[in-house]
């Protein structure tokens, strides 16, 4: 029997299947056949519909339509529902979307010998949040007899799908994640394991106000040129924001708009630089949220790896404006990245307990979960200092108590003995190739990542500022050197 791994995100839940040879994609179509289940919830004649049925009811009825249960999943009542006497909570709404989910999910998968839910970082940003969301997330799974083995980030799941591009576990790796009511950012970092070491809520940024936006200005376009208003009916607009989605989810160079009605027929061709144009503002912003995220974390975007999941991928423009901002080292993860690595850790060391309360929060994975690149021979990294305000230019390099003068020449070297380096590294760091170059150049000095050169990788260029620090490590061994201003030395020896 499989071991299934669940990824909890309002955007469309998603699911895997692991088992000894393969971890893999599991469709679940919903009672039409839709495989979309996207987290909202429709409510008409004393009946609820869940995922794509309820979407499709977002334009023409909403004030019968929520999508925001999953993101708030409290006691809480949904007030805004319209429904006649006592109305349901934002947990009561998510169990009964999980409960059908997992009809269909027994309807798909057959015997399944246990789960793993991946769940989104809000729910574990601090204690008395997790206290809570766990806990009706293991109320629901008692409810529903899940045969459940562990609960784990969603983002460090992601990081352990075996069909995922390796990350770089010397850098510190930040997961961008557009859900449906805002976007997650996860700082994650690897020693003995693959840590969260930050985590940041954008609200307001996710597919439900980029699509809404998206579906306005695409129809505005369409006034103008069909003089054809699809605001006049809610299920012509309903139709227009379908057809939206699949434009921007299958992420084609162009798509042919088309609304029939009974005496003719509406066409508009839209080009993706127009998607690209449309999301400028969302974009911008969500980019601002990472830039801020990053500094906060003492980190600056040439230090770290983005990773982007699909969901993400899709945004018109993302990728590119994170480059533009300094974020060159970006990896794209596999759809249902986080479902497929909650399978693999099920598969691989966790097991059903007989007590729920027992069962397992990861906040962190082995790093032999994870799906990562060969570690080098040598690491380097340079960790910034979380002084928010500008600082001098340093003038010495300080490792082991003494302070070596960085001087003006043009360059500046850290290294091993036989390399001749300004600043030598004791014996552990003996390999030949173990130089790091400082360039000075605008009256800065700049660090240059050796290990992404050598492999071929963007590395831009970073600034050294008094304070900031270089690690480096080689096998059990590591090493730091603190970059520090000294007055009146000018980079001499004092």
């Amino acid at each position: 029997m499989p071991t299934i791994g669940l990824e909890l995100c309002d955007a469309g839940f998603l699911t895997a299947a692991s088992d000894p040879t393969e971890t893999k994609l599991l469709p679940v179509p919903d009672r039409h056949g839709s495989i979309d289940w996207p987290g909202f919830a429709y409510y008409e004649a004393g009946n609820f519909s869940f995922g794509r049925a309820a979407e499709d009811m977002w334009f023409v009825h909403p004030r019968r339509v929520t999508h925001t249960f999953w993101s708030k999943l409290t006691h809480e009542s949904v007030s805004t529902l319209g429904v006649s006497g006592r109305p349901p909570s934002f947990s009561e709404l998510s169990y009964f979307f999980l409960r059908e989910f997992n009809q269909r999910l027994i309807a798909a998968a057959g015997s399944v010998e246990k789960i793993v839910l991946a769940v989104p970082g809000a729910y574990l940003k601090d204690a008395n949040t997790e206290e809570e969301k766990i806990g009706l997330l293991l109320g629901m799974a008692s409810e529903l007899k899940l045969p459940l083995a562990g609960i784990v980030d969603l983002a460090c799941a992601a990081l352990c799908d075996p069909r995922a591009p390796g990350f770089n576990p010397t850098l510190p790796v930040v997961v961008v994640d557009v859900h449906l009511e805002g976007t997650d950012l996860t700082l994650l970092a690897a020693d003995e394991k693959l840590e969260r070491k930050g985590f940041l809520h954008l609200p307001n940024s996710g597919y439900a106000q980029l699509l809404k936006h998206l579906t306005a200005t695409m129809g505005n376009r369409f006034l103008r040129h069909t003089a054809f208003d699809i605001l006049e009916d809610g299920r012509v607009e309903q139709t227009f924001f379908r057809q939206t989605k699949d434009f921007l989810v299958g992420g084609a160079a162009e798509h042919r708009y088309q609304i029939n009605t009974a005496t003719r027929n509406y066409e508009l061709l839209a080009k993706h630089e127009q998607l690209t144009t449309d999301a400028h503002g969302f974009v911008g912003t969500l980019v601002h949220g990472v830039q801020s995220f990053v500094e906060h974390a003492a980190l600056a975007a040439g230090l770290c790896t983005v990773a982007l999941t699909a969901r993400s991928v899709t945004v018109p423009g993302l990728e590119a404006k994170l480059r533009s901002s300094g974020f060159v080292r970006q990896i794209r993860l596999p759809v249902g990245a986080a479902a497929a690595g909650a399978a693999r850790i099920g598969a691989g060391r966790l097991a059903v307990t007989a007590d729920l309360s027992d069962v397992t929060v990861e906040h962190s994975v082995p790093l032999s979960d994870t799906r990562r690149v060969a570690a080098a021979a040598w690491e380097v990294h340079l960790q910034k200092t979380r002084h928010g305000q500008p600082r001098s230019a340093p003038t010495h390099a300080i490792f082991d108590g003494l302070g070596h003068a960085l001087g003006v020449t043009a360059r500046f070297t850290v290294g091993a003995a036989n390399a001749r380096a300004d600043l030598t590294l004791p014996e552990t760091f003996s390999s030949d190739d173990c130089v790091v170059p400082f360039v000075r150049d605008a009256g800065h000095l700049w660090f240059i990542d050796p290990m992404a050169v050598k492999k071929g990788e963007p590395s831009p260029r970073v600034p050294v500022e008094s304070g900031d620090r270089l690690m480096l490590k080689a096998g059990g061994s590591t090493v730091e050197i603190l970059f520090a201003h000294c007055p009146g030395t000018n980079g001499t020896h004092a």
